[in-house]
């Protein structure tokens, strides 16, 4: 399986490289400072220059070609402002929508957060806000193509170790989880094309990751 991942430097995306290397996938990193291009390599992954606030279709759906499926799993990030959640979280995601359907990829893996379904409360940071709109607004539009769409939404995350044991359903109630265990969901959910349609909630648990995937697909 070759995948590409928007968002290649970040600490999720790093971790589901080495995860797709690991076990003899292709993963493609798309970043935008060429100065990571050799973290990537380390972490088993094709780097490949791309700034999505400064691209084109025609441009990321040339990097796409030959991908058997794309992850969206880049952000603006912490200390940016809320015109950057817009371009970032939001017109990037449905950039590499446009993207991999010209270039005939299918299957794409948003991920997204909890908390986006209700509007932000009265009186919440605007910055926070602008990111829960943007990603609400990305899962409209991303969903709303002809693709082979899932959204993931983990809730707070950690850098804690992989625990293998999650809560996952198109609900929960709100919780931790760690990078490393929404990597390897995100694997799973890549093994598994009847989670396409779904968007899925995500926290710490006690259901092995492989068990909880397979249950959300039952029913």
């Amino acid at each position: 399986m070759r995948v590409v991942i928007a968002g290649g430097h970040g600490k999720i995306a790093k971790l589901l490289e080495r995860d797709l290397a690991g076990r003899g996938d292709s993963a493609v990193g798309l970043i935008r400072n060429p100065d990571h291009a050799a973290v990537l390599r380390a972490a088993g992954a094709e780097p490949v220059v791309c700034d999505l606030e400064h691209s084109d279709v025609d441009t990321v759906a040339g990097h796409l070609t030959g991908a058997d499926a794309v992850v969206f799993a880049a952000g603006a990030g912490p200390g940016s402002g809320a015109a950057r959640k817009d371009t970032v979280d939001r017109a990037a995601a449905v950039l590499l929508a446009d993207a991999a359907a010209r270039a005939g990829v299918r299957r794409y893996l948003l991920v997204s957060s909890m908390g986006v379904e209700q509007p932000p409360a009265p009186g919440t940071d605007e910055v926070w806000a602008a990111y829960l709109r943007a990603k609400k607004a990305a899962e409209a539009e991303v969903t709303g193509r002809d693709l082979d769409v899932t959204v993931l939404r983990p809730g707070r995350l950690t850098d804690d170790g992989p625990a293998g044991r999650i809560r996952l359903d198109r609900h929960v109630e709100p919780g931790a989880v760690s990078r490393a265990d929404v990597a390897h969901v995100l694997l799973a959910l890549l093994d598994d094309p009847a989670t396409t349609g779904l968007t899925l909630e995500l926290v710490g648990g006690d259901t092995p990751i492989g068990e909880a995937v397979r249950a959300v697909t039952a029913r």
